[in-house]
């Protein structure tokens, strides 16, 4: 990985992070993603997709424990119909744009009857993956469809543990985020209960909000910003997947899916009218064969909802940073469609930073 990160420039943020502060911090969790870039002017590419395995690559499916929250439903993801009713889904997690859900979902479930092969063979089971989107439509040419089965195939297959790209990368590659050039970010933290370590991370695809709403750790960064508008309505979207080790059922994972509004509330999104604001969060813990495969009484071990406050904080620490590492991460793109022509610049780090410090500076200088 060798785009910069927000910490890099000196922007503070509260918590602890796990080692790469990404949800790859997640024991297990992998990902991979296939970038597709084209400058044919007649129709640019500007997409991809990313696969998130939430347990890896491992042989057998397993239950990942899950919920589900959407601030405004202006957006899809598939799957969700059963996450809020039989509470978990099993198999990858994949990002890509608007029109390209279809081909996404029939790849990912090729891919699990080809992995999962002997369990699909001998028992009656089905795949419903979780497939999710935000438009990139200014920047790509989305209506092409330029998204493939094999594109989708590549991004499962390419899927790994450890350090991640942000920015113009996978599903993210075209998105814009506050009127700067937005996409994927990730981050994590480390959350004790009880003499017990667990990671909450988070990893999004930001493509929402317009640039007076930008804010960085409580400073209007966008209202002292001067960069040409690219639009000056809400028209995007941003997924949020949380992931995390400690031992959750179902109810609380929905409710720790709902603190993704607050994170994303902190740089500055009401929630627009046109925006897919849908969160996903899940809890690689409780691991065990499927309800179809199992007996008929199960055990789950689950945390006290008297300990979650940690919890929730981390889930919109990670939130609100993944945003701005997203931003951070990106590159200057150009706009395809309304407007055309124009070039979608990625955020000034440097100049963000200063003006944070300069507001901190200030407020400590007020308090003396």
């Amino acid at each position: 990985m060798t785009n910069k990160r927000a910490r890099d420039f000196g922007i503070p943020f509260t918590g602890k992070t796990g080692p790469n502060n990404a949800i790859t911090d997640v024991e297990g969790v992998e990902v991979g993603y296939t970038t597709l870039i084209s400058d044919n002017p007649e129709s640019p590419v500007r997409t991809g997709v990313t696969a998130i395995l939430p347990r890896g690559k491992h042989k057998e499916p397993q239950p990942v424990w899950a919920g589900t929250y959407a601030l405004n439903g202006n957006g899809e993801m598939t799957g969700t119909h059963w996450i809020q009713d039989g509470g978990y889904f099993a198999g990858p997690v994949m990002l890509t744009n608007s029109h390209s859900v279809g081909i996404v979902h029939h790849a990912t479930t090729k891919w699990m009857i080809n992995h999962y092969r002997d369990h699909w063979r001998d028992n009656h089971l089905w795949a419903m993956p979780v497939v999710a989107e935000t438009y990139d439509g200014v920047i790509n040419d989305i209506n092409a469809q330029h998204v493939t089965e094999a594109d989708a195939l590549a991004a499962l297959n390419s899927a790994q543990g450890g350090q991640i790209a942000e920015g113009n990368v996978g599903g993210g590659t075209g998105m814009i985020a506050y009127e700067y050039k937005g996409g994927t970010g990730t981050s994590s933290r480390l959350v004790e209960v009880e003499c017990k370590t667990y990671t909450v991370a988070a990893l999004v695809q930001a493509n929402h909000g317009i640039r007076p709403w930008f804010t960085v750790r409580g400073v209007p960064v966008g209202r002292l910003m001067e960069v040409e508008r690219v639009h000056t309505k809400e028209q995007g979207s941003i997924v949020v997947v949380l992931a995390t080790d400690a031992p959750m059922l179902p109810h609380q994972l929905k409710r720790m899916a709902k603190r993704a509004a607050i994170g994303i509330g902190r740089n500055g999104s009401p929630g627009g009218n046109n925006s897919g604001d849908i969160f996903l969060a899940f809890s690689t813990a409780n691991q065990k064969a499927l309800p179809q495969l199992s007996g008929a009484r199960c055990n789950m071990e689950y945390l006290n909802d008297e300990v979650f406050d940690d919890l929730y904080m981390a889930a919109v620490d990670t939130v609100d940073e993944s945003v701005i590492n997203a931003m951070v991460a990106a590159e200057d793109t150009p706009t395809f469609k309304q407007p055309a022509g124009q070039i979608c610049k990625a955020v000034d780090a440097e100049q963000v930073a200063r003006l944070v410090a300069a507001f901190y500076e200030g407020a400590k200088l007020e308090a003396v």
